[in-house]
C-alpha cells in the first residue's frame, strides 16, 4: 500500500476540516434550551460597544457571565449566567467589541455583543466550526481566529466575517517537536500582528509567522522544553520584542526571552524569575511597566516591575492574594483595573486597580461570584 506524504495528508485535513465546517447544522436551542437568553430588552440591535466589561467561562457550572467594569465595581449584565449546555474551554473578544467566541469540547461558538453588554445569538445559531480547540485567541486587525487544537498537532486558522462572525476555515498548520509530550495550553498573536506564538506544556513553544495581508501561517521557530517544566502562558510585549512565559514545575518561574527576525527566541540574563506556585496565567499591563502572573497552587499573582533589558524585579507586596486555582488574568479596557478569575472560586471574579502610590501595586477593589461559587472559572475576556 503507498503511504501518503505530508503534504497529501495535510491537504485532506484542510479539505476534511472544511467539509465538517459547511456541514454544520448549528440548533443552539438543542444546546442551551432557550434562543433569547441574554437578549436585550426592546429589540437592542448587536453591534460594536465602547463599554468596558469582561466575560467569564465557567467550566463547572457550563455557563458564560458577563459584567460591566465600573469605577471599583463590576455589575453583572442582565440575564448573566447564561446556561450554555457545554463545558467552556477558553473566550476571546473580537477587537471591535462585536463578537465573543467560546471554545467547547467540539465546537466554536459565537456570540453577538450588544450595545449594552448583553449578549445575542445570531438567528444561524451560534456554532460556527466543529473542532476541539483548548485556546482561542484573534488577531490585532480583528481578521483571523486562531485555535490551538485539543486533538492533532495542528494551529487551526479561520477567516472572520466582521459583519456576521461567521467563521472560514484557513488552513490546518502542523507542527512538530522533538522528544517532548505535547499538552496543548494557550496560542498568542503578537501586539504587531505579524507573529503567533503557541505554548504546549511540556512540549516547549512554537512560534509562526503570520501575512496580515493574506493569513497564511508558516512554522517558522520552536523553543525547546525545559526538563520536568511545563509552559503554560504567554504574553507579548507592544514592540513584539519579548516574550513572556508563566512556566510551572522544577524549572519554574517566569520565562523572559527576546524575540528576533522570523520570532527568533533568546532566553535574556536571570530568567527565569521567581514566582509562586504553578505560574498559569501572565499579562502586562496597558504601560508596559509591569507584569503580572497568576500562581494556580497558591492562588496569588506574582508582579514585576520591567527593567532594562526586560529583566524582572519583583513588586513591593508581591504576591498578591486571590481566589484559589487562579488560571486567567487581564487588563480592562480602560487600563485602570486587572482582572483575575479563580477555578477553585472564593472568589471567581477578582478585580484589582493600581495604587496611586506604590507604582504597580495591586490593590483589590472588588470581586464577584460568576456563578454558583465555585464556579469552575477556566477563562475571562475583555472588550477592547
Amino acid at each position: 500500500m503507498n503511504e501518503q506524504s505530508p503534504k497529501d495528508r495535510i491537504a485532506k485535513t484542510k479539505a476534511a476540516r472544511q467539509r465538517t465546517l459547511l456541514s454544520i447544522t448549528v440548533l443552539l436551542i438543542a444546546l442551551t434550551g432557550c434562543d433569547d437568553f441574554f437578549v436585550p430588552p426592546n429589540g437592542s440591535s448587536g453591534g460594536s460597544t465602547s463599554s468596558n466589561r469582561v466575560y467569564v467561562a465557567n467550566a463547572t457550572t457550563s455557563s458564560l457571565s458577563g459584567f460591566t467594569i465600573g469605577t471599583n465595581t463590576l455589575t453583572a449584565v442582565s440575564g448573566s449566567p447564561l446556561s450554555l449546555g457545554y463545558v467552556p474551554v477558553s473566550a476571546v473578544v473580537t477587537p471591535n467589541n462585536s463578537f465573543l467566541y467560546v471554545a467547547g469540547p467540539t465546537a466554536i461558538y459565537r456570540y453577538k455583543i450588544n450595545s449594552d453588554g448583553s449578549l445575542a445569538i445570531p438567528s444561524s445559531g451560534a456554532a460556527v466550526a466543529a473542532l476541539s480547540e483548548v485556546s482561542l485567541a484573534v488577531s490585532p486587525d480583528g481578521q483571523w481566529l486562531f485555535g490551538l487544537d485539543n486533538t492533532t498537532m495542528v494551529l487551526d486558522e479561520f477567516q472572520i466575517n466582521s459583519s456576521t462572525g461567521v467563521l472560514s476555515v484557513i488552513a490546518a498548520t502542523p507542527y512538530s517537536v522533538s522528544n517532548a509530550t505535547v499538552a496543548p495550553k494557550e496560542v498568542k498573536v503578537s501586539p504587531t500582528g505579524t507573529l503567533v506564538f503557541i505554548a504546549l506544556g511540556t512540549g516547549g513553544d512554537v512560534v509562526f509567522t503570520l501575512n496580515t495581508s493574506t493569513g497564511a501561517v508558516v512554522n517558522s521557530q520552536t523553543l525547546a522544553p525545559v526538563t520536568n517544566s511545563s509552559d503554560n502562558g504567554l504574553a507579548i510585549d507592544s514592540t513584539g520584542s519579548y516574550l513572556y512565559i508563566a512556566r510551572s514545575g522544577a524549572g519554574g518561574g517566569v520565562g523572559v526571552y527576546t524575540i528576533g527576525a522570523g520570532g527568533a527566541l533568546n532566553s535574556i540574563t536571570g530568567s527565569p524569575f521567581a514566582a509562586g506556585n504553578s505560574p498559569n496565567s501572565v499579562v502586562l499591563d496597558s504601560t508596559g511597566k509591569y507584569l503580572y502572573v497568576s500562581n494556580r497552587g497558591d492562588g496569588t499573582i506574582s508582579g514585576y516591575s520591567i527593567g532594562s533589558g526586560s529583566v524582572l524585579t519583583a513588586l513591593n507586596g508581591s504576591p498578591y492574594a486571590s481566589g484559589s486555582q487562579l488560571v486567567s488574568l487581564g487588563v480592562d479596557s480602560s487600563g485602570k483595573y486587572l482582572l483575575a478569575g479563580a477555578f477553585g472560586g472564593s472568589p471567581d471574579l477578582s478585580m484589582y486597580s493600581f495604587d496611586a502610590t506604590t507604582a504597580g501595586k495591586l490593590d483589590l477593589a472588588t470581586s464577584a461570584a460568576s456563578g454558583t461559587d465555585p464556579a469552575g472559572v477556566i477563562s475571562i475576556a475583555l472588550t477592547h
